[in-house]
């Protein structure tokens, strides 16, 4: 185990340590956020090890193996070769220089917000905690939560009697805290992960210059803000803002199909525009961590300032609605074709969140099928991605993937995730009746396909 002496605990030392890469880091949660940011870290020569209470992601990565489908075993074993480790023993937290936090964030049964996993976490690392160490949340959460949540169990339940540094002169005795907001896009492959800018609150002026040198390293843009709570304001502003825009585009999708009017067609002339237009596009749902989850982070601690965010409910009651929406469109489709949706097999294609990817996380997909198997329909999927899907948080289907051929065995195919792999043309031509919610068949003419 590494010894410190009062000289390491110093805010320069510390800095120094980190601009020599000679800081170990230690990320906890090893997910869809935690495991790409331990791996850049890894490429620029730190030595860093995850901590997750998954053993069978620990396992996994110990025998140099990968869980997520666009990460490589092989990059899993070059950061091995650079020292990176997995574990579950929060004992060795004692040995990192920086600690970052990257758990979820998600919603109870009554839609509002779980920090069981913030603050469990929190509660393991606090005994662990010395003096000198920058820790660092990095999971979605309203503002406030680094202050008036993480702090304090840091603060009590440290052993060492050590506190957050604020304003004022460092006696030895302190930890730094800053927030520092993930932003993670799965399947984006244009933007390279070091070239989106890193946003940076820290408790104090301290926090914040360690952690943009720490974040600097590995990211070629940081963004200091003044505050945690302004860090953690600017991650939900970024989210509301495409929860509240989806949610207009899908009501106007409804609205055209009443009136006739393709609404794909719309946002492709709207697009021309090249000044104070961005295209957003409707679809079945939300899915992914962040959109579904974290407007309603804000909109529960507003009510603490008796303070009603009405865009971000509606926005959320609009999107809420889709699958519904969906699910009348199937049942209206096979009608037209004089058959019941009770009974009905019907084969449902891509079950991830968004194209591409392999993240079930609140897909609208898992929503689907349970409505359609309330109401009577046999329902079989299709996914490259998951060749089986068992128990999440808020569903349990036990499923296993369909081979995807004779389609017309189904009485009704729904693109509900629009994956690169599949032959839209091919898929038309099989099926005897085909719901697109994706507009995965624009340019195909069929009178089997139902575009809702």
């Amino acid at each position: 185990m590494t010894t410190y002496s009062a000289a390491d605990t110093s805010f320069d030392q510390l800095k120094t340590r980190i601009q020599l890469r000679q800081a170990r880091i230690g990320i906890i949660g090893l997910g869809y956020v935690g495991l790409p940011l331990a791996l850049l870290y890894s490429e620029q020569k730190f030595q860093v090890t995850g901590f997750d209470i998954d053993a069978r992601k620990v396992d996994t990565l110990a025998k140099g193996g990968s869980y997520i489908y666009r990460i490589a075993a092989e990059e899993i074993q070059a950061a091995k070769a650079n020292g990176f480790s997995a574990t579950a023993d929060y004992s060795q937290i004692t040995a990192m220089d920086a600690i970052i936090i990257c758990v979820p964030t998600p919603l109870n049964e009554y839609h509002e917000p779980d920090l069981s996993f913030i603050t469990d976490t929190t509660h393991s690392i606090a005994p662990h905690l010395r003096a000198g160490q920058l820790v660092v949340l990095e999971s979605t959460t309203y503002p406030g939560t680094t202050e008036d949540v993480m702090i304090p169990i840091l603060e009590k339940e440290n052993k060492a009697g050590l506190k957050a540094a604020r304003s004022g002169a460092l006696t030895g005795k302190e930890f730094f805290v800053a927030f520092s907001p993930e932003r993670e896009d799965p399947g984006n492959t244009t933007v390279a992960r070091r070239d989106i800018p890193k946003v940076v609150g820290g408790l104090n002026a301290q926090a914040s210059e360690l952690a943009g040198a720490m974040y600097g390293a590995i990211f070629n843009r940081t963004v200091p803000v003044s505050s945690p709570a302004a860090a953690e304001m600017t991650k939900l502003l970024e989210n509301i803002y495409r929860c509240v825009n989806i949610a207009l585009v899908n009501e106007l999708k409804l609205l055209c199909l009443r009136m006739d009017i393709d609404i794909w067609e719309v946002i492709a002339a709207a697009s021309t525009k090249p000044f104070g237009f961005h295209p957003f596009y409707p679809g079945p749902g939300l899915g992914g961590h962040c959109i579904p989850i974290d407007p309603f982070y804000l909109s529960w601690k507003a009510k603490e300032f008796d303070f009603r965010t009405r865009f971000i409910e509606l926005a959320g009651e609009i999107n809420n609605n889709m699958p519904y929406h969906v699910l009348s469109s199937v049942g209206n489709a096979l009608n037209r074709h004089k058959k019941a949706l009770n009974g009905a097999r019907v084969l449902i294609l891509g079950v991830a969140y968004k194209k591409d990817i392999d993240d079930l996380r609140e897909s609208p997909a898992l929503t689907i099928i349970e409505l359609l198997q309330k109401d009577g329909a046999q329902v079989s999927y299709h996914d490259p991605y998951f060749p089986f899907i068992g128990k999440g948080r808020k569903y349990d289907l036990q499923m296993k993937c369909a081979e995807l051929k004779n389609l017309g065995q189904y009485d009704c195919v729904v693109i509900v995730t629009d994956h690169s792999d599949y032959d839209y043309r091919h898929i038309v031509q099989q099926a005897q009746l085909v719901v697109d919610t994706r507009n995965a068949t624009r340019g195909i003419a069929s009178d089997k396909i139902l575009r809702c």
